[in-house]
């Protein structure tokens, strides 16, 4: 099992045909997804490896019953590319785009949840399932099937971290990047509540980073509802106060958002947090052992 993706899932990709759509739905294919449509406005008829092209979403999930969407366009179409996918009604949406404006995804957010749709990002790498699918841009190879699940706000982190746990003979059963601006639609209890849930899934890392207040919300919830173990492991031990390191949510305002108060946060709900991705390994073990 699996949580959000499995390899029954339907993928539609919007901006299929740009340089980054196509060489990922390639990628995504060549993993075993199923990728059942892409949508251009003004290239149907057109296909890619197969996959034919529409020109609406609502169009593509009539016509191929796609129930999951990726998108890879252009920051300024970001947001209405989101908010399409959501009037089809498409149950997941990812978007991959980085530099969506924050202004534009505050509406956004909220007709989103009206719809009754899940999106993940936008500045996501996406999510994988590993052996059954991947939804994004995520090195497939690195992961490999297993029982650890993995919540990150970072992509190149949540990949090293990956590669770490698949040395030490630790598969993953799903892999989900939440993506590192202010404002995004999935956050890290929304999946810490999916995997305590999920029978194939012993344990959690949980990978944040400075900025907000997400990872201390987690700690939280952690402590009240999480009975797997989770460890942990926050970037920016070194970063300058008021400045953004990285994603654009990275940023210390004052005393909130320091990853001192976050390890303080997650540590008093008894999660253990590492210095090193190899260290959230070893801690990650431990706990499995006791």
């Amino acid at each position: 099992m699996a949580i959000l993706i499995d390899k029954y899932t339907r993928v539609l990709v919007q901006g299929i045909t740009g340089r980054d759509g196509s060489f990922h739905t390639r990628q995504m294919l060549d993993y075993g997804t199923s990728v059942v449509a892409g949508v251009t406005p003004g290239k149907k008829g057109q296909s890619l490896e197969g996959v034919p092209v529409f020109n609406t979403v609502q169009e593509a999930v009539h016509e191929t019953g796609a129930n999951c969407s990726i998108i890879f366009v252009p920051p300024r179409f970001a947001a209405d590319a989101v908010l399409e996918a959501a009037d089809a009604r498409v149950p997941l949406i990812i978007c991959i785009t980085e530099g969506v404006p924050v202004q534009d995804m505050i509406p956004v957010y909220d007709y989103v949840r009206k719809q009754g749709c899940r999106l993940i990002g936008p500045n996501c790498p996406g999510l994988i399932s590993p052996g059954a699918a991947k939804v994004g841009i995520m090195p497939g190879h690195i992961h490999t099937p297993g029982r650890i699940g993995v919540i990150s706000r970072s992509g190149t982190l949540t990949y090293e971290l990956v590669y770490q746990l698949t040395r030490a003979g630790l598969g993953q059963s799903s892999c989900v990047g939440i993506g590192g601006d202010p404002i995004i639609g999935t956050k890290f209890i929304d999946l810490l509540e999916l995997f305590e849930a999920d029978s194939d899934t012993d344990a959690v890392v949980l990978l944040g980073e400075i900025g907000g207040n997400d990872e201390e919300t987690a700690a939280e919830y952690i402590a009240k509802n999480m009975k797997k173990p989770v460890v942990s492991f926050i970037s920016g031990r070194t970063a300058p106060p008021g400045k953004r390191m990285g994603h654009a949510g990275a940023i210390i305002s004052g005393s909130s958002g320091t990853a001192e108060a976050k390890i303080e946060a997650l540590n008093a709900a008894g999660v253990p947090v590492g210095e090193t991705p190899p260290q959230v390994v070893e801690l990650l073990m431990e706990r499995l052992k006791a």
